[in-house]
């Protein structure tokens, strides 16, 4: 048992879709494939829920015909006869829960509705991905992963209640794959007791694919991008990047919580529980090896790089010269949590705090207002946070040259800086 998961890009075009025969053909089975919605539709899908919550009635409308219409355009360059027609069908009835979402749209909050919306775009990217391969002698069945995965009702973010989802890969997927080998389903949503669809927020896809992955015991689960693996840095910011052909989960968690952005943690834990490696595959090469990410590796690191930037470096003061220790700590966090603002490096000393955050003034002004009761707060903006894991000097030295250093700290694996 595998799954591959295939991201948005990867099916951005009949072209691209076509492209993915070969893996599939390649692939042993039984396989679970989980599929994002065709590229850029969760985007227009925001706008018809944005128009739908404001009730712009006609706006949504047009908004749903001309999706329903690139759709089904994308349909008919891989389908012929019989199963194109079929297949509108099916997409229709996909299209008529959308404009039922849109119609009632004006007496829920916009979480709901945005989950109603944009939860429909994974449906209709694996019906056509679903008749597609059947029609090119890949015979599959498709799933409908509302079905699969229960959810509380934290719309957009839910979270997955995994006894009951356990119970339903167990009765839902597992007996299918006595008859086929290959099951079609998406990434990103679920649903709740009551029915409602919901999305279970930030790479949701890769967390599908991971969670239910874990849940059929699969030998590896691998999802599919258009980079070679992992590399080191982000090729766009910095040159000579190289690909790691093996990582443990911990080193990919690490880079996540410093801002890279790789494999989303939730998606590595079901897989780090259940000791099941994830490997990072390009679909525009499935020649290539890619990266593997395993429980543990004995191999050196090149130094990882990550950069964050628009960050503000804050400077909070004790007013009355208290030290600051445990207990105004503890003030000081619970109002950073209190305004849901992360703290990407602290450092604190006799009467002061130091902390840098992402720029986002929706937030930190609230925050620097609250602070503001009971201690004096300096900002500097315009900040980029680097960090650098696996570091040797010369690296250090080239990338902080020319650079005001504003803030540095330093372990025996991670160094940070805080740099303009």
């Amino acid at each position: 048992m595998q799954v591959y998961k295939f991201g948005g890009a990867s099916i951005a075009t009949p072209e691209r879709m076509t492209a993915l025969l070969p893996i599939i053909q390649d692939a042993a089975q039984p396989l679970l494939v989980v599929v994002s919605a065709l590229g850029k539709t969760t985007n227009a899908l925001e706008l018809v829920a944005d128009a739908a919550i404001k009730s712009e009635s006609e706006l949504a409308k047009s908004r749903i015909n001309e999706l329903e219409k690139q759709h089904i355009d994308y349909a008919a360059a891989l389908l012929k006869g019989n199963k194109l027609d079929q297949l509108k069908q099916e997409l229709a009835l996909i299209f008529t829960e959308m404009q039922w979402a849109v119609d009632g749209a004006e007496q829920f909050g916009y979480n709901y509705v945005y989950d109603q919306i944009v939860s429909l775009g994974e449906l209709l990217s694996t019906n056509i991905f679903s008749h597609y391969l059947n029609q090119e002698g890949l015979n599959n069945t498709w799933l409908d992963a509302r079905d699969i995965i229960r959810t509380n009702n934290t719309y957009r973010d839910a979270q997955v209640d995994e006894v009951y989802t356990q119970k339903q890969v167990s009765e839902k997927v597992l007996p299918v794959f006595a008859h086929t080998g290959i099951v079609v389903t998406q990434g990103f949503i679920g649903s709740t007791d009551e029915n409602y669809s919901t999305t279970l927020g930030r790479e949701g896809s890769d967390y599908s694919a991971a969670l239910i992955g874990s849940m059929l015991g699969a030998e590896k689960v691998s999802i599919w991008k258009d980079v070679e693996g992992l590399l080191n840095a982000d090729p766009r910011l910095f040159p000579d990047t190289k690909k790691i052909p093996e990582i443990s989960f911990y080193e990919v968690i690490e880079m996540a919580y410093y801002g890279a952005q790789v494999i989303h943690p939730k998606t590595i834990k079901p897989l780090h529980n259940n000791g099941i490696p994830l490997y990072v595959k390009c679909f525009l090469d499935k020649s290539l090896a890619g990266t593997v990410i395993k429980p543990e590796v004995t191999a050196s690191y090149p130094p990882i790089i990550v950069l964050k930037k628009d960050q503000v470096l804050l400077q909070i003061i004790s007013r009355d010269y208290s030290f600051v220790t445990e207990d105004v700590l503890s003030d000081i966090y619970e109002i950073f949590a209190r305004h849901k603002v992360k703290i990407n490096i602290m450092q604190n000393a006799a009467i002061s705090m130091v902390a840098g955050v992402d720029s986002r003034e929706d937030k930190i002004g609230p925050l620097i207002e609250d602070l503001k009761q009971n201690y004096d707060v300096r900002r500097n903006d315009g900040a980029e946070l680097l960090t650098i894991r696996h570091y040797d000097e010369a690296t250090l030295t080239k990338l902080t040259a020319d650079r005001k250093v504003l803030l540095e700290q330093k372990t025996r694996r991670t160094a940070q800086f805080v740099l303009r």
